[in-house]
């Protein structure tokens, strides 16, 4: 098992265990594409906020390190800011991005980096991120989705001591994994005995279409309780396709505390480009 139990918080401020430290800030990145300023103001307001419990990681592409160090020179953070740093220059780009990092450690706290593999997630390649990231730093590798190639780079991911990403979404139909893909995906980390990382397109806890796109968005409370029922033998399958709101809720405040803990201990975080959307829906939910 990885190191994923390290990052969630306890309860906090009437977060339950199952959605501390849940959401990942990727305001940087599509849809949303907010400015550095405005990101950084969001993510320290959030900090402080009623649910800061909440909030987890603040995702930076590693071609954008030098304008998020010179916005925060200019806001001071009371504390340096926990940094998922996103590898957008290929794998050679890593020691100097990590060197920048380390640079401005009154700023920043590294605790994660996340990159795409190559088409054949090979030990050679995996062996070059391990000689690169801090082993102390989590690494997060996204192989390419498609077919039993894919599922054997997770599993290959999996033996290397990484974290797989699952990719739920984006901005074409394509970017959008079956829940037949998600149901393959979650076997492997079950077996595995493995934690991961979700990435875009779960705009809301529920799964259902986007008025706007009319693409049928999976939801992250459907994840949570399909990775506590894969734990707990149930129907995966079936969680990840519920589309009532209420009975989904239902089950998910039901789970012990344990349960709670241990399914976060899988399914450790998601980035998501609105801090206020998971917020909204949770609380319209009853969860927090």
């Amino acid at each position: 098992m990885s190191s994923a139990a390290s990052l969630p918080a306890p309860r906090h401020r009437g977060i339950p265990p199952l959605l501390a430290r849940l959401v990942d800030d990727a305001a940087l990145f599509p849809p949303g594409s907010a400015s550095m300023p405005d990101a950084v103001r969001l993510h320290l307001e959030g900090r402080t906020g009623r649910h800061a419990g909440l909030l987890g990681l603040f995702l930076c592409p590693a071609s954008r390190l030098p304008e998020l160090i010179t916005e925060l020179i200019k806001v001071k953070p009371v504390k340096p800011v926990a940094l998922s740093l996103v590898i957008d220059t290929g794998l050679g780009g890593v020691p100097k991005a990590l060197s920048i990092v380390e640079s401005r450690v009154e700023l920043l706290a590294l605790r994660m980096v996340e990159m795409p593999a190559p088409s054949d997630v090979d030990e050679v390649w995996l062996e070059r991120v391990s000689e690169f990231v801090p082993e102390d730093v989590v690494r997060v590798i996204e192989p390419r989705r498609g077919g039993l190639a894919w599922l054997d780079g997770i599993q290959r991911v999996v033996e290397h001591g990484s974290w797989p990403k699952l990719r739920c979404g984006g901005l074409s139909a394509q970017n959008f994994p079956s829940i037949e893909e998600v149901t393959d995906f979650l076997s492997v980390i079950n077996e595995g005995g493995a934690s991961f990382k979700a990435t875009a397109g779960l705009h809301h806890a529920v799964r259902g279409p986007d008025p706007d796109t009319g693409f049928t968005h999976h939801g992250f409370l459907n994840l949570l309780v399909a990775t506590a029922r894969m734990q707990a033998g149930g129907d995966v399958h079936e969680a990840l396709a519920m589309t009532d709101s209420a009975a989904l809720a239902e089950e998910a405040a039901a789970l012990s505390d344990q349960a709670q803990h241990s399914a976060r201990g899988v399914f450790a975080s998601y980035g998501s480009c609105s801090l206020t959307d998971p917020i909204d829906d949770l609380e319209q939910l009853g969860l927090l």
